[in-house]
């Protein structure tokens, strides 16, 4: 194991995960919800690591963001990486929100059940975390040139950390 790795040790799983490039190389999707009511978002911001004495995913979305709203109502959360092939519909469910459309139905991609969370048929990779914490970042506790870069015109991010409890790779 690297160095930049990550072991993940939850419910007897035992499995390393490069973890400075899994969230910079490859999009994914954060989702919450149930198949009935859910909203998803491409991400590009996250990490992996240990919390608390538990395995954990960090990840972080805009609070305009329709999606922010399912992971603050629901306990689970699920982040799910594809293959390069599906780069044309996670930039699209990127750019387009669930509020005014039905907006994963343009993709090709298929929402299924997973745990107790949603993600797609599609995934190769994907992480299901049970939320253990959030919060929204505080501009006046982040670096000065970060805040007035990123967030000059738009608001900050909520940060989500959740325990994972479940990896599915295929």
């Amino acid at each position: 194991m690297a160095c930049s790795a990550l072991r993940l040790y939850n419910q007897g799983m035992k499995k390393d995960f490069d973890i400075l490039t899994v969230f910079e190389d490859r999009w994914a999707l954060a989702t919450a919800g149930t198949l009935e009511n859910f909203n998803t978002c491409t991400i590009g911001w996250g990490s992996l690591g240990t919390v608390w004495g538990k395995s954990t995913a960090t990840i972080y979305i805009n609070e305009l963001r329709y999606t922010n709203e399912f992971v603050q109502k629901n306990d689970y959360f699920t982040i799910s990486f594809f293959p390069e092939e599906y780069r044309e519909d996670l930039n699209y469910l990127g750019t387009h929100s669930g509020r005014d459309e039905d907006k994963v139905s343009k993709t090709r991609l298929t929402p299924v059940k997973v745990g107790e969370s949603v993600s797609f048929k599609e995934a190769n990779l994907i992480f299901v975390c049970r939320k253990l914490y959030w919060d929204r970042q505080s501009l006046d506790q982040l670096d000065k040139k970060i805040s007035g870069g990123f967030y000059a015109t738009r608001p900050p991010h909520y940060e989500y950390i959740g325990e994972v409890v479940e990896v599915i790779e295929k």
